[in-house]
């Protein structure tokens, strides 16, 4: 899978565990960004991997993105800027865009572009003493990770009171805004994750990558193009074994055994 200097990256049992790793609160910049891109594309077509896993190294998930980089958007002309913010966007587009369950498992804080990557994924597990905070408006910026991505979850009027206020916030109310699935114990939160993670070991893993899409894609179709998206993606799955495994054993009233072919 390549050796990567901001992330630490361990597969086992079809479960990858992703973890930011660059300093005590695990600040990202460009290169980690870069890695994050690269990591996302092998593990999308790595076929031994049915679920991931996102982490942050220590106590602390991520405060965010390096403030060296924000400070420089008064040094550089505005195509360089469009040109910087499209690429970061596009590194976390790749992470968000990978046809697998993404789990992110969140600790200490959780800010700024830690927090808009853990909107990436499909579902989110906090610390009940996690800090969230999207601060940027206090540095005359706004988020540059996608700001429908808080949107899309939590509506437009939560979004208001979190990107424009910038004000920390607790699980708590991450949880009531839709910003976060489950909240678990310091003690429970690596138990939790993995038992979410282990449910998608036993299902069949070509018809999860499929229901993600239709999930993900459908939402910002018509009804109609997501009914034909429904129909061309499922397709792709008559004749395959798991198919047939679903089905024989939901007949036989047995517990599946799945190959992920």
């Amino acid at each position: 899978m390549g050796n990567y200097q901001a992330w630490n990256l361990e597969i086992e049992d079809r479960i990858a565990t992703l973890t930011l790793k660059t300093n005590d609160l695990n600040v990202m910049d460009m290169p980690s960004l870069f890695e994050l891109k690269d990591i996302s594309e092998s593990l999308d077509s790595n076929n031994d991997v049915w679920v991931i896993i996102l982490q942050g190294n220590g106590k602390h998930f991520s405060s965010g993105v390096n403030f060296d980089i924000l400070k420089k958007v008064n040094e550089i002309t505005k195509e360089e800027f469009k040109n910087n913010m499209r690429e970061m966007q596009s590194c976390f587009s790749a992470f968000e865009n990978i046809k697998k369950p993404t789990i992110a498992k969140i600790q200490g804080f959780c800010m700024g572009g830690g927090f808009m990557l853990t909107q990436c994924c499909d579902f989110r597990i906090a610390s009940e003493k996690t800090v969230f905070s999207i601060p940027l408006v206090k540095l005359g910026l706004t988020v540059l990770m996608g700001t429908s991505r808080i949107t899309r979850n939590a509506g437009i009027a939560a979004t208001n009171e979190i990107v424009m206020l910038g004000d920390k916030f607790n699980p708590e109310k991450a949880f009531q805004f839709n910003l976060i699935t489950k909240i678990a114990t310091p003690e429970n939160l690596d138990e939790t994750t993995k038992q979410l993670a282990k449910k998608f070991l036993q299902l069949p893993p070509k018809t999860i990558s499929i229901t993600k899409q239709i999930i993900r894609r459908g939402d910002k179709m018509t009804l109609e193009e997501s009914l034909d998206l429904e129909i061309e993606l499922q397709s792709s799955l008559l004749g395959t074994s798991d198919l047939m495994e679903a089905m024989d054993s939901f007949a036989n009233q047995r517990k599946p055994i799945f190959s992920g072919n």
